[in-house]
């Protein structure tokens, strides 16, 4: 398979409501969509990076200097036709977290190329030691206001889902309220984790202990920003009453998550595509997890596009093993998508595999111009043609 063209598209996915969380506020998600045209324009293939400053500190402008820049690298496979070519090119790049999302976009493009050329699903191209053949996803709660809370509570337990993920902030009595009504709604039957996405310190965190422990929540997800001098007293007091906490944030990398095991704060980690840079590096960091018994989850951005939601069916797929999944939000989350399929999980939040070749998915391009403003933002061609 010969590349003759690779586009970058800056999108914004405009949301069906208001999904907040303590550091993201807004009505959208600004992605980056990377096309690769290849066998003059006969295949083309799509991947998706989902940059976010206070996860990785990439922006959508970073994100595009970045892909510029790979693609001077003397092992990028301009001539692709073996996966093995990928996996060589991913390994030659430095392990980085802020070119993580970049990666991820670019690999993924290449693997869907590929796949399509090859009439094989991505799923193929990796190892099946623990893969499964269904999936079930728990549900996000944003951080919102009571009434919308209810209503998310309300259409969550109609579909069947007991496995909840709480949006909290630095608000006590905010976060008290949530939580309150997710007991109301769900009883005793629930599997609850709450996500801060680091915005506590070590005295609000404090104050949540209590109520961490009176509502049953197993998981804590994140409580502080990375390098917080403080985590390690608030993780003796989660592991006193036999509570996990989740790293997320703190862990974009082999190398981040080597310095975890050996705190020795977290017990568990959330693996998501576009934050671990694509599958080749996501994967690494399970074989890691694995070796060392540590729990994970199968997470995702606020605001992928079924591009991504595709990817990251995939790797929850790969990995039978994980403690949670969550992703295929698509037809909850967003107003607009760009693939004509709808890549959501269904009642009880169970999912399968999708059919087709590459990433099983097909993009609308006409949703793809719109949402991009109606062109790519670079444009660059292969330099050997």
């Amino acid at each position: 398979m010969r590349i003759e063209q690779l586009k970058v598209h800056k999108m914004s996915l405009p949301f069906s409501g208001d999904f907040s969380h303590s550091r993201k506020k807004g009505s959208s998600a600004n992605n980056i969509i990377v096309e690769v045209i290849a066998n003059q324009g006969e295949t083309k293939g799509y991947g998706e990076g989902a940059p976010r400053r206070y996860v990785t500190g990439e922006s959508q402008e970073s994100v595009i200097k970045t892909i510029n820049h790979l693609l001077q690298e003397d092992s990028f496979p301009w001539e692709l036709n073996d996966v093995s070519q990928i996996w060589d090119f991913v390994d030659r790049l430095p392990d980085r977290k802020e070119h993580n999302s970049a990666i991820c976009a670019l690999e993924m493009a290449l693997l869907d190329a590929l796949g399509k050329s090859q009439d094989i699903n991505i799923i193929e191209y990796f190892p099946k030691d623990f893969s499964t053949s269904t999936i079930y996803y728990g549900a996000t709660i944003p951080l919102a206001n009571n009434q919308r809370i209810m209503e998310l509570c309300q259409l969550i337990k109609k579909m069947g889902i007991s496995k909840l993920r709480l949006k909290m902030g630095q608000d006590f009595k905010q976060n008290k309220e949530a939580i309150e009504i997710a007991r109301l709604m769900f009883g005793d039957d629930y599997d609850l984790r709450i996500d801060l996405n680091g915005a506590w310190d070590d005295e609000i965190a404090s104050t949540h202990v209590s109520l961490i422990n009176k509502y049953n929540v197993k998981v804590v997800e994140q409580p502080m920003m990375p390098g917080e001098q403080n985590l390690t007293e608030f993780a003796k007091m989660m592991q006193h009453y036999g509570i996990i906490l989740m790293a997320d944030e703190s862990a974009c990398s082999l190398e981040d998550v080597g310095r975890i095991i050996k705190e020795g704060n977290y017990q568990m980690v959330n693996v998501r595509l576009s934050k671990c840079g694509g599958f080749r590096r996501s994967l690494r960091i399970l074989d890691r997890l694995r070796t060392e018994n540590i729990l994970f989850q199968i997470g995702c951005q606020l605001g992928e596009s079924g591009i991504l939601s595709a990817a990251g069916r995939a790797l929850g797929l790969l990995c039978r093993d994980a403690k949670y999944y969550d992703g295929s939000y698509d037809r909850f989350l967003l107003k607009e998508n760009i693939t004509l399929e709808n890549v959501s999980f269904g009642p009880g939040g169970e999912a399968g595999p999708l059919d087709g070749p590459g990433l099983g998915v097909q993009i609308n391009k006409e949703s793809l111009m719109r949402l991009s403003n109606g062109s790519p933002r670079v444009t660059i061609s292969n330099p050997l043609s």
